[in-house]
């Protein structure tokens, strides 16, 4: 069973994986993403690099009436997927995964422009799960076990 850390880090990540593809992000995003996955093994990070592709293939694809409906689905289906690595490791491999994707999530994130230096737009978000959503400031979240 994995502790609130590790979920909320599994359904940011699903929502991640489906925010940047079709972005300028997604290059550099879906290879640190595979090689999250692959956890050094280059056959298994191949093989997310095809399935994150057609991921982003198939939202790039789907037509308006359906693009809701997919990203969902999408999102759903990488937080399964994150959800499930993160089960079959132990304890403190858990941990050391949790640390990673959380670093790469934060690493992806889109940074302000000139542009943003007066605020930001956010619209056509959807968020399933745990999400922290701030307009402006800072905000630091730390998660810690409780012992």
């Amino acid at each position: 069973m994995l502790d609130e850390l590790a979920l909320a880090a599994a359904a940011t990540g699903g929502s991640a994986v489906v925010q940047a593809a079709g972005t300028d992000l997604w290059d550099g995003f879906r290879g640190r993403v595979a090689e999250w996955f692959g956890r050094g093994d280059a056959v298994r990070e191949s093989r997310e690099l095809e399935r994150l592709d057609r991921s982003a293939s198939e939202l790039s694809a789907a037509g308006q009436d359906e693009v809701e409906r997919l990203r969902v689905r999408q999102e759903a289906v990488w937080q399964s997927r994150i959800e499930t690595l993160l089960e079959d490791l132990d304890g403190l491999e858990r941990d050391q995964a949790v640390a990673e994707l959380s670093e790469l999530l934060a690493q992806a994130r889109p940074q302000p422009g000139p542009a943003d230096a007066g605020g930001t737009e956010v619209s056509g978000n959807t968020f399933n799960g745990p999400t922290a959503f701030q307009v402006s400031g800072t905000q630091n979240v730390h998660f810690h076990r409780e012992p």
